[in-house]
């Protein structure tokens, strides 16, 4: 039945060779909002590829531990420029506002001299444009991102260009393969797949997520019915948002109170056994932030559960009032399991192992048990296992037989 679900799931992907597992990389928009430019994003490429700090006793970069993409967001163009639109000219082309991005191609060089591939962004909200569903702009669109080195793209659902399967189409015929993010909120169409067609890479299932634990949770929630249709597998995943580990007080406003240790640790982990694609936000830069949540992000256990496929994407097995276990299967006889205490307040979680509906021999006898966040194996234990689990915070397992 694996075997099935895993044919099924590759079969509708798209067909351009991407995103076998869930992307992981960084976007802008979290950071700078609207306040970016050239100079910025080539400092978050250095930040990406500088060996600073230690995994296993060596020196790695994000890239190393798989963060290889830099995505640009919104507020590249030059609204109000456009000849009859907002920010195209009359053949179709994006307008570039040249005083933020005075070289896109340099940009994306740079991101590529420096082993990074670089995204862009289309279908802008900013000046959004409502007049521009004749195909010229999508082919504009096109050749634009071909012309200025990008790799990949994000398609947000402010505009008027929302006819994914026609960008998907033209993207292709370019004979150069770019990751496609269907950005259109989980709510206005096209924004989910079905068993026969998903005309891009990953595709977002939320609203905008922001740096608090309830915003958090509810963006994890819209994931769970694409993992139990069996429509979030290899070329296709879906996608609550961007990363918040790190920020706060970001485009979101001061509103967004930034999230605490164990809010943090247990975002990533959600994020990762849902197979999520892995979008940092924050500024990698900033060594107090780097050095705060580096043993989360670059965990290289807990990313090895994210970019696992064994024929599942990752779900919750249990659901209480306070609380919610989620599981993925990794391989034969072995599973990730991450229990979310949702309560303020420590608790005691149990769960036992014939709950689990994946795989595994020692369901009713003894499981080997490893913490994830710890990279230890604590020993066997079985048929049930209880953890103290702090408020917000997650505790992240490995079984195996």
């Amino acid at each position: 039945m694996l075997l099935a679900f895993s044919l099924l799931s590759v079969a509708y992907a798209a067909d351009n060779g991407l995103a076998i597992t869930p992307p992981m990389g960084w976007r802008s928009w979290n950071l700078y909002g609207a306040n970016v430019n050239q100079k910025l994003i080539e400092g978050i490429i250095d930040g990406m590829v500088a060996r600073k700090r230690m995994v296993d006793g060596r020196l790695v970069s994000l890239c190393d531990l798989g963060y290889c993409d830099v995505g640009l967001d919104d507020n590249w163009q030059a609204c109000g420029s456009g000849a009859g639109t907002n920010f195209h000219d009359a053949n179709g082309y994006p307008i570039v506002n040249l005083d933020r991005f005075p070289d896109m191609l340099a940009m994306t060089t740079y991101a590529h001299k420096h082993g990074l591939t670089a995204g862009w962004y289309g279908n802008n909200c900013i000046c959004s444009e409502q007049n521009t569903a004749d195909r010229k702009y999508y082919e504009g669109d096109v050749n634009a991102l071909i012309a200025f080195g990008y790799d990949a793209v994000k398609l947000d659902g402010c505009g008027a260009q929302t006819d994914l399967q026609l960008y998907y189409e033209l993207f292709n015929a370019t004979g150069k393969a770019i990751t496609i993010e269907n950005c259109h909120w989980g709510s206005q169409y096209p924004f989910e797949p079905n068993s026969t067609w998903c005309p891009w890479n990953f595709y977002r299932t939320s609203g905008d997520v922001r740096a608090e634990y309830s915003s958090i949770i509810s963006n994890l929630q819209t994931t769970i019915k694409y993992a139990l249709s069996g429509l979030s597998g290899p070329g296709c995943w879906a996608y609550p948002d961007m990363l918040e580990v790190g920020c706060a007080n970001g485009p979101g406003g001061p509103s967004d109170p930034g999230l605490t240790p164990q809010e943090t640790r247990s975002h990533f982990g959600a994020w990762s056994i849902v197979s999520s694609p892995l979008t940092l936000s924050h500024d990698v830069n900033n060594d107090t932030i780097m050095d705060a949540i580096w043993p989360v992000i670059a965990n290289p256990e807990v990313i090895n559960v994210n970019q696992a496929w064994y024929g599942h994407s990752g779900s919750p097995f249990y659901n209480g009032t306070s609380s919610q276990y989620f599981y993925k299967p990794i391989g034969r006889n072995q599973v990730a399991v991450l229990l979310m205490n949702q309560a303020l307040a420590p608790a005691n979680l149990t769960f036992t192992f014939t709950d689990i509906p994946a795989q595994l021999d020692c369901k009713t006898s003894q499981c080997s048990v490893r913490d994830l966040w710890a990279r230890r194996t604590l020993g066997r234990f079985g048929p049930k296992y209880t953890v103290t689990v702090d408020g917000h915070d997650a505790a992240f397992l490995m079984l195996s037989s």
